[in-house]
């Protein structure tokens, strides 16, 4: 969500997904993490895990992260539930990556309008999702300066990854 927030204050279109089947927070331990539905609206989950348990979550920076995305967004959506086109879905964690393609393959290829899929692998705590933001923007901006992406996606993808020591990974999918 870091990425969506800095997407945006630059004035680029974007929304953002998970693609579990719900959406997981930490909880107390590893074993108990704080599970919700997708649609559950940030506000609700941040009053949830304010009672529950306010030092541990504001400690932890989870509290904080939902103030940001209320700004952001009403709630978390899931990938797959959505039929929206895009020109291109940014993932950062291969696993996600993998699912995004998965389900782009199960859907039918009724326009042939092609998906830009790529990959940035970021650890996921609060500091790495601050440090991938930069990156994804540089990433889009590049893109978008290039004109259509279809044209210039090896030499951009090249140039990112000398530029800032990032490997990135990308596939192509269809709608």
């Amino acid at each position: 969500m870091e990425s969506h927030a800095m997407l945006k204050k630059h004035g680029m279109h974007v929304s953002s997904y998970g693609v579990g089947a719900h959406v997981k927070l930490p909880g107390p331990s590893q074993k108990e993490p704080n599970v919700y539905k997708f649609g559950t609206p940030y506000k609700v989950i941040h009053d949830d895990l304010q009672a529950k348990d306010p030092e541990l979550y504001a400690r932890n920076g989870l509290l904080t992260m939902l103030r940001r995305n209320m700004g952001v967004k009403t709630a978390p959506e899931r990938f797959q539930d959505n039929r929206d086109h895009f020109d291109v879905v940014v993932t950062f964690e291969e696993r996600v990556m993998e699912q995004v393609i998965e389900d782009m393959n199960q859907r039918p290829q009724v326009t042939l309008q092609p998906l830009l899929v790529c990959n940035l692998d970021v650890k996921d705590s609060h500091e790495e999702a601050a440090n991938a933001a930069p990156l994804t923007l540089k990433l889009c901006q590049m893109l978008e300066q290039g004109g259509e992406w279809e044209d210039c996606v090896d030499e951009v993808v090249a140039q990112f990854q000398m530029e800032t020591g990032r490997r990135l990974t990308y596939t192509i999918c269809y709608y």
